[in-house]
This record gives structure tokens, sequence and C-alpha cells, in this order.
């Protein structure tokens, strides 16, 4: 996947407003692999929305979007399953990590399905991230912050074109946050992947092509 393409694409919950001032919502907009973007967005203007579009999970808004040339809404549960396996990733805001299980078992999970990582990749991202001696914790058991930490892990054990970021440093200190944007990066740039990190406020200091309001 090279493209992803928003052509007037509004949410339902704002199909009646008329004061939409937005680069995204009802605009023509096109994320490009191997380019980075910062989405901008106040509370309220549909920021999780938008992952949740691009990620196929909700299909509640008039427009189109195109992933290449396949309109997203004529794609089936099948089609869809490989997209979220090999071209497009997802970290969430509310992070969506199985709390009985251990933090090693929260990344596995995806990589057994994927066989993207080696055990060994996977180890020195724990070391890297400073929770090398939580691996076989349960994740409830965890703070928000090493959790974050383990979402992020999880979302880059697969192969992808784009990378989606919600939020990504919300419970981060400066420093872990460093740590994190640092093995983010690594792999996108490895992958030659495109990057949307969306924020409504605390973001990753990356070099960001393009800076869009929402």
């Amino acid at each position: 996947m090279n493209k992803i393409i928003l052509h007037h694409v509004v949410p339902q919950v704002f199909r009646s407003r008329t004061d939409l001032q937005s680069e995204i919502w009802d605009n023509q907009i096109c994320f490009e692999k191997g380019t980075t973007y910062l989405v901008e967005a106040a509370s309220g203007t549909g920021k999780t929305t938008l992952c949740s579009y691009l990620m196929g999970y909700r299909c509640d808004y008039s427009g189109k979007i195109l992933l290449d040339d396949q309109d997203a809404l004529k794609l089936n549960k099948k089609q869809w399953t490989t997209v979220r396996q090999s071209h497009i990733s997802m970290l969430f805001q509310e992070l969506r990590l199985f709390p009985e299980l251990t933090a090693w078992e929260n990344v596995d999970i995806k990589n057994r399905i994927t066989h993207h990582k080696t055990p060994e990749e996977i180890n020195q991202w724990f070391e890297q991230l400073g929770i090398a001696d939580k691996i076989n914790k349960p994740v409830g058991q965890m703070s928000i912050g090493q959790q974050q930490r383990v979402a992020m892990m999880r979302a880059l054990a697969q192969p992808f074109d784009f990378l989606l970021a919600d939020e990504p440093v919300s419970h981060l200190d400066n420093h872990n946050a460093m740590l994190l944007a640092d093995i983010m990066i690594e792999e996108v740039n490895r992958q030659h992947a495109g990057l949307i990190v969306t924020s409504i406020g605390k973001h990753f200091e990356l070099p960001y092509h393009h800076i869009i309001r929402l």
C-alpha cells in the first residue's frame, strides 16, 4: 500500500455542521508511504474517529477513503484482516492490551501471527525501553506508562506500510517518550513506511514532513 486518500470524508456526527474548519474533514488529502505526519486536533474534532476509519473499525461517514485504489467501504472482512496484519498497524490510545497476559505474551501474541520479529529483537526492545524486568509480569499489574511501551512494541511487531499512533505519549515522561520515539521511527524507516501521529497536545518530537490540522 503506497497511499491513503480521503476524498471529502465527513463523519455522520458532523454532517449537519456548516462551520467545519478542518484540513481533513470535507477535504481532499493524501497520506503517502515514507512520509511522516502529525495530525493536530482539539478535543471532540474526531481524532480517534479518523484512526477508526483508517483501520476499518467504523464506516459512519460520507465521502470516500481509498487504500491505494480500493474503496475502504467495499472491503470485506477477509480483506480488512489482511490490511491490519500486513499494511496498517495502530497504537491505540486506550492501548487494548490483555491484562491477564504478561508483557511478553502481549507482544508475542501479535508476533505469532506475523512472524515479523525474532525473540531476540523483542527482548532488545524491552531492554531499550527499560522494562526488561517486567517481561514476565502480567500487564494488569504494570503502570500505565509501562503498558504504553508494551502496546507500542506490539504495534511494531508486524509488517506495515503505515503506522497510526493515537496519542502515543499521553502517559509517558519526556525520557521514556524519547526512547519510544527512537524505536518507533527506527522501525518506520526500516519498513519505509508512513507514520501518522495524532495528538491534542503533547506529541513525539519528530521531524514531521507535514503538520495537519484536523
